[in-house]
């Protein structure tokens, strides 16, 4: 992504900041558009927004300044409620972010200077700033959105009302999908590498706590997972939103604020866990990861192992699923039968088109039930191992079908359940918090009623 585009997306969706660059011939700095509550947004802000645009080659024709208005404002009431409501923003993940921003636009155009002067910006402080004040907004609106919606749920009965409200006409059609099932073996770990990493987990726990080391810096040094390391190894849980491994989180909860765990193990290997803050339902915390090395002839010994349960499984002396549920390392697909969970539906089938082009590539010349030859895999983290894998149902392009797509209908009916809770949510607001439309913006046709008429 170019950063124009990157700065494009965080102007269209964050706070007001007053525009100043080479384009400020075209843009009136000092008007006021509208004001939401303790949000000011300025006519250049609109106006930027325009040139931003058209600066990319992007189209505008089909798009208004008063739709453009209206989406700034939308995100300042979430912000603004946001804070009302004292929902807490971590600063330094803000701060993160912002130092990832201006590394990609350092890399990407070739030195600081010449980010500066591409955006036309004095000194890299205010311009640091300004991005830092549009990702707090931008944080501030989706955190609010979301708990406008996160008590939001649809019965059976809901669903079915939902479906049945749809002509026949309308009902969606979904592409060709596919079940895949898979058995994975990890190679066996050396009990002398396993005490390696423990005791070096326990050295950095002892340099942290008795000599004052930083945790973070020994995070971004040593730590091996390549979601956090950046961050000096933090991440934020919530009690409620269950994310990351049983393990992890039993950890994360169990301690008080600048305590360090013992070193744990998960599926992704060894860890040891700080907490930095603990706020109502949310925990920061920070950690350190360390994946075992694998060996050649432990890996061998797994593939060889995987071959073995292949052959069983084509002399029939054993299924594909008690095969699973008998020898397969990972916990989240051994108990039914290896059958995989689409992450981003929950549910067990996978559209074709929208297959992860690694498991495309590896399911994409398997006959039904066909099982594939042991593949070796390395995980973000590093970890190898090996699976086979078997398609293990298809379905067909078709017609949105109660029966058969309950799974995905009762997401279509939670959606617009959750688009209704929003709708509701900015009808109230508006009417309770102040806003000022200034009188050129009065005869726009706002989705929402900001002039409470």
């Amino acid at each position: 992504m170019k950063p124009i585009n990157v700065l494009f997306f965080l102007l269209v969706t964050a706070s007001g900041i007053q525009a100043q660059d080479a384009l400020a011939g075209r843009i009136k700095i000092d008007g006021v558009s509208a004001v939401i509550g303790d949000y000011v947004i300025l006519d250049s802000d609109v106006d930027k927004t325009i040139l931003e645009m058209e600066s990319q080659g992007i189209d505008i024709k089909g798009i208004s300044k008063c739709q453009l208005l209206g989406k700034l404002m939308e995100d300042k009431l979430y912000a603004h409620h946001a804070i009302q409501d004292s929902l807490e923003i971590s600063v330094e993940e803000v701060y993160a972010t912002v130092d990832q921003i201006i590394d990609n636009f350092t890399q990407q155009l070739g030195s600081i200077e010449k980010v500066l002067e591409f955006y036309n910006k004095e000194d890299e402080a205010s311009f640091r700033q300004d991005i830092f004040e549009i990702n707090k907004v931008q944080k501030l609106s989706s955190m609010m959105q979301a708990q406008i919606i996160e008590n939001v749920e649809v019965t059976p009965e809901e669903v079915r009302v939902f479906f049945e409200s749809i002509p026949n006409i309308d009902l969606p059609t979904f592409g060709t999908e596919l079940e895949i099932s898979q058995i994975v073996i990890e190679p066996e770990v050396s009990e002398a590498e396993q005490d390696r990493i423990i005791n070096q987990l326990r050295t950095f726990r002892e340099d942290v706590l008795e000599r004052g080391s930083s945790f973070a810096s020994k995070a971004i040094l040593y730590s091996q997972d390549p979601g956090s390391r950046a961050t000096g190894g933090k991440y934020t849980l919530n009690r409620k939103r269950p994310q990351m491994v049983k393990e992890f989180r039993d950890e994360a909860f169990s301690l008080e604020e600048g305590e360090i765990s013992e070193p744990f193990k998960t599926d992704f290997g060894w860890h040891i866990l700080m907490v930095d803050k603990i706020r109502g339902q949310e925990v920061d915390v920070r950690h350190i990861l360390l994946t075992p090395k694998i060996e050649p002839p432990q890996l061998a010994e797994a593939k060889k192992k995987l071959d073995t349960i292949r052959k069983r499984i084509f002399d029939e002396e054993i299924s594909f699923k008690d095969a699973a549920l008998a020898f397969s390392s990972e916990k989240e697909t051994k108990f039914n039968g290896g059958v995989l969970i689409n992450p981003q539906t929950g549910d067990t089938r996978f559209e074709l088109t929208n297959l992860d082009p690694v498991l495309y590539s590896q399911i994409r010349n398997l006959e039904d039930n066909e099982i594939s030859a042991p593949l070796m895999e390395e995980d973000r983290s590093g970890l190898k191992k090996y699976k086979i894998l078997k398609v293990s149902n298809r379905f067909d392009e078709h017609k949105a079908d109660y029966s058969t797509d309950y799974v995905k209908i009762k997401a279509l009916a939670l959606k617009e359940k959750q688009l209704n809770a929003i709708k509701e949510w900015m009808q109230e607001k508006i009417e309770s918090t102040y806003i000022y439309l200034n009188k050129a913006n009065r005869n726009c046709e706002f989705t929402n009623n900001w002039q409470k008429l």
